[in-house]
């Protein structure tokens, strides 16, 4: 028996035309499919970070630190996980903080990027010091790594710093602009916990600075440094922390320390650690340029104004820091090369140079 192809065509044509439909809206089905699977993904992702915040604050808190994120909020859908606190202070036996508004956020697809931001102030309470600090910006990331990190970044704008309570008067600091970096230093990171830190403080006016070199020109100031053992510091009282790095043989290394304030530069370099009594110690070789009045001012101390610029005069003409120009009174060029200085040691809480200790200052113990 033949089948009539008239109703054969027929039945072909509505199949063609269901698929033709069905192909019509794939694309939106697969679109609402994985748009339905992302909002799951990222609700599960931002549901597991609260569980892990929520156990690490546990684990702080029973280890004696109590960290408070107030008006916490997890959010950034679809994208992004954002954390916003409206204070963030943390309490414990030794000291307290409190920071202003923070919000940290990371890329789902790259989470180990953290981005943030904080407004000011920040107040911290360290026995009988106080510190207060604010700024006009404050922006910073942290790129995580199976093993701890890849780089850390701060960068603030117009920060303040003031510390009360710190002998023999308070604390002042302000600048246009700070960046603080870190990172594991290659090749010595696994081995020795090492970390690379590079500061750069930009027109810094510091009043007991410019009491010592008797000038009020701003200063800009770098560090490159690298600091060992890096890796036992954990968030537990200052002292403790100290005296766990010391124990395990930390250091501060030196590699470049630039200070230049006008016509006075100064360049250092050397490895400081902590002696038994917890005071700095160690060597820090010295190259400067136009540092006669400052030389002057730590003779003074004890010596008196006059005669500390005298004799600092006379020891910078020995060593080949002055010129004719700042001999005469007038500003010496930006240029002048630098030169050596005798090294300073610091030794049994002294700070001898060349040779011989700078009268009435004594290196007093951290902790």
């Amino acid at each position: 028996m033949t089948q009539d192809p008239t109703r054969r065509d027929a039945r072909g044509t509505r199949a063609s035309r269901r698929y033709g439909r069905l192909g019509l809206f794939l694309p939106y089905i697969l679109l609402l499919v994985v748009a339905v699977l992302w909002s799951a993904g990222w609700f599960y992702i931002r549901g597991r970070a609260e569980r892990e915040m929520d156990a690490w604050l546990a684990r702080e808190a029973g280890a004696g630190r109590t960290w408070t994120c107030a008006d916490r909020s997890v959010t950034g859908y679809p994208f992004r996980i954002e954390l916003r606190c409206a204070a963030v202070t943390l309490e414990r036996s030794d000291s307290r903080f409190r920071l202003g508004p923070i919000t940290a956020a990371a890329q789902v697809y790259q989470p180990r990027l953290v981005l943030f931001e904080a407004q000011g102030p920040f107040h911290v309470e360290q026995g009988d010091l106080t510190g207060d600090a604010t700024w006009t910006g404050l922006q910073g990331s942290f790129h995580g790594a199976e093993t701890g990190f890849t780089r850390a970044s701060l960068v603030i704008d117009g920060p303040k710093v003031t510390v009360a309570g710190a002998e023999p008067q308070p604390i002042a600091i302000a600048g246009r602009h700070l960046e603080l970096h870190a990172r594991p230093t290659p090749g010595r990171f696994d081995a020795e916990g090492a970390v690379d830190v590079s500061l750069q403080l930009a027109q810094a006016a510091i009043p007991d600075l410019d009491a010592l070199t008797g000038t009020d020109t701003p200063a800009d100031i770098s560090l490159d440094a690298t600091i060992t053992r890096a890796t036992v510091f954990g968030t537990g009282a200052v002292p403790r922390e100290l005296e766990r790095w010391r124990e395990a043989g930390g250091s501060l290394d030196l590699t470049a320390l630039s200070l230049a304030k006008g016509a006075q530069r100064v360049q250092a370099k050397g490895t400081i650690t902590l002696d038994a009594a917890h005071r700095p110690a160690g060597q820090i070789d010295l190259r400067a340029a136009g540092v006669d009045a400052l030389i002057g001012g730590i003779v003074g101390q004890s010596l008196g104004s006059d005669k500390g610029a005298l004799v600092g005069q006379l020891v910078g003409g020995l060593l080949g820091l002055g010129s004719r120009r700042a001999e005469a009174g007038a500003p010496q060029p930006e240029g002048t090369p630098l030169k050596a200085l005798p090294p300073l040691r610091l030794v049994d809480g002294r700070i001898l140079f060349s040779g011989f200790p700078i009268p009435n200052v004594r290196l007093p113990a951290l902790y």
